[in-house]
């Protein structure tokens, strides 16, 4: 995550003035503001976001509806673009709203994405309205999750395939990858878990290339850890992307689930909490584990 920060200088004597300072820190000042003209502040959290989506100075003035020059002008810290700006750019680039504060910030503006706690008495229409999802998807499995992949919320389904997890991997907070691969979650029973493994933890290496988050990176290593070692040859019936779960039940009979999953998130969320929830969905690849969940799972 880039944090960076502006400081707004005010003329007290000549020597101390923002010319003055500007002058000696190498910085440019803008009658504004002084934007750091090497590698911090906004020119450079706008230049590190760019190269990270890989879009040119050109593309992404395109996309914004501004020219080159300008956004050229913006990464050397030579001019200082607006509120509405900032948030065109931040928009072109796909960054997160939690991040778009922070460019925001940077640039002296306060936050424009509020983000409130999911118990705030204002987000209740979201989290019913989160709640009649999960419901409206029993008998299968599904769960609600935030940006690290931590339990929200699930449903009867998701508590079913889970029953039998070591308590302690049930202790809020319950990180869901943690609770698949770890060998006292659902790792000894998932047939595949060679290929499950890796799609997970590849998954997350790639969001946490994406959208930056150490938290992620350092799961992602845990998980490296406790996964089988990454098949040398892929399967036959190995479908990229598509990676099925085969999962053993609990119970007795101990039926094998076959499931495809589905991730969900808000695309026109303004508050940081709910742009950051997602949703994931279990769906029954076959009729013998759609018979199985309905039979298994008390609504």
């Amino acid at each position: 995550m880039i944090v960076a920060t502006t400081t707004v200088l005010h003329r007290t004597c000549r020597d101390n003035s923002p010319q003055g300072i500007a002058n000696r820190r190498g910085t440019r000042y803008t009658g504004r503001m002084i934007i750091e003209s090497a590698s911090g502040g906004l020119a450079g959290a706008l230049r590190t976001w760019r190269t990270r989506r890989r879009v040119s100075q050109l593309e992404l003035a395109v996309r914004a509806g501004t020219t080159q020059r300008h956004v050229s002008f913006i990464e050397s810290g030579r001019s200082t673009p607006g509120r509405a700006m900032i948030i065109r750019l931040a928009e072109s680039l796909e960054v997160p709203i939690r991040e778009r504060n922070e460019l925001l910030l940077a640039a002296g503006f306060a936050p424009a994405y509020p983000q409130r706690e999911l118990d705030d008495p204002q987000l209740a229409p979201v989290r019913t309205a989160l709640e009649r999802v999960l419901h409206g998807h029993l008998p299968y499995p599904a769960a609600i999750v935030d940006r690290h992949g931590d339990l929200i919320s699930a449903n009867a389904g998701f508590h079913m395939i889970t029953r039998g997890v070591d308590p302690h991997l049930l202790t809020p907070p319950v990180s869901v990858p943690r609770v698949l691969l770890h060998p006292c979650g659902l790792a000894p029973r998932i047939v595949n878990l060679d290929e499950w493994a890796w799609h997970i933890i590849n998954s997350i290496q790639a969001e946490s290339v994406r959208n930056p988050s150490d938290r992620l990176q350092r799961l992602a290593e845990e998980l490296v850890d406790l996964a089988p070692p990454r098949p040398r040859q892929l399967s036959p019936h190995h479908l990229g992307f598509a990676v099925p779960l085969h999962l053993r039940t609990s119970d007795p009979d101990s039926r094998e689930l076959q499931l495809i999953t589905t991730l969900t998130h808000f695309g026109t969320a303004t508050d940081v909490t709910i742009a950051e929830l997602r949703l994931e969905a279990f769906l029954p690849a076959d009729e013998a584990t759609s018979a199985a969940l309905a039979e298994l799972v008390t609504w």
